[in-house]
């Protein structure tokens, strides 16, 4: 994907390591007595550490560049202890960046690690994953009658579904096939849970009213590399706008190391299905 990195003059660079304590985020490192960009991951373009260069050999380009990822990179910053962890939750706060400070929080609550009252988003709502509808929970298999005389179970394995709020580190993502639903799609389908879901670990999204969609493509990246997923079957309402969504299962296996095989199914308003295949015959 093309965005915004950093990128350093190694002819003006002498080596002082003056831009290393503005990288909490662990990009930057002095090699070979030139500083260096370690990883396009971790980099997050906004350019702090431009700031304390002495010889102005640090600008910010437009290039194609490995997505950065705020997981990734607060499993780098956690373990170098509060002071570290502060500096970048201001570093993001500053360039207005609220839905990584939101992850940034996110990490650190998922994993038990306190959060001072005073860090920056500390105290914004919504606290998350706080609201226990945000937790991430399993759910216990229900018995049920699997005949259409008696009531049918819920084949919902955890929680939560929506992508904004998924972590892809998440234990029941790892190594299952992945079911990518329209928001929609549920609600029009009366077999949904027996002929879809059923087996399956699930997110959905809405790709004409959710907003900072960029993050949807990154964490559908990171459930087929960091999660090992097998397989993506995706459900589409047969309207226009939700076309979008198969673009980012697609922008997202493009950046992926893994390749895993991708089916979709476009699902009609009363719930039948319009067409179904392999991706290659999305068109």
């Amino acid at each position: 994907m093309k965005r915004k990195i950093i990128r350093i003059d190694q002819e003006k660079c002498t080596g002082c390591g003056l831009c290393i304590p503005d990288c909490p985020e662990g990009a930057l490192q002095v090699i070979d007595g030139k500083a260096r960009l370690v990883s396009d991951l971790f980099c997050d373009g906004l350019g702090a550490c431009i700031r304390t260069c002495p010889e102005g050999a640090i600008s910010v380009e437009e290039r194609e560049a490995e997505p950065y990822d705020e997981y990734v990179v607060m499993g780098n910053i956690a373990p170098q202890g509060a002071n570290v962890i502060r500096a970048h939750l201001e570093h993001l706060k500053r360039h207005g960046q609220a839905t990584l400070l939101d992850q940034a929080l996110e990490y650190l609550r998922e994993r038990n690690i306190a959060i001072d009252a005073d860090w920056p988003g500390a105290d914004a709502p919504p606290e998350r994953p706080r609201c226990p509808g945000e937790q991430n929970l399993a759910l216990p298999s229900r018995p049920g009658a699997e005949d259409d005389g008696g009531k049918r179970p819920s084949r919902l394995t955890h929680w939560p579904v929506q992508l904004h709020l998924i972590s892809p580190d998440a234990p029941h993502y790892r190594g299952s096939d992945l079911l990518v639903a329209a928001d929609c799609v549920a609600y029009s389908m009366a077999d949904f849970h027996g002929d879809y879901l059923k087996g399956r670990t699930l997110v959905i999204a809405c790709p004409k009213l959710d907003s900072d969609q960029e993050i949807y493509t990154q964490k559908l990246a990171a459930l087929i590399d960091r999660a090992g997923i097998g397989s993506i079957k995706v459900l589409l309402m047969q309207v226009p706008c939700c076309n979008g969504l198969l673009r980012h299962v697609v922008e997202a296996s493009g950046r992926s190391e893994r390749k895993v095989p991708v089916t979709y199914a476009v699902v009609g308003l009363r719930g039948e299905i319009l067409r179904e295949g392999p991706l290659e015959e999305a068109g």
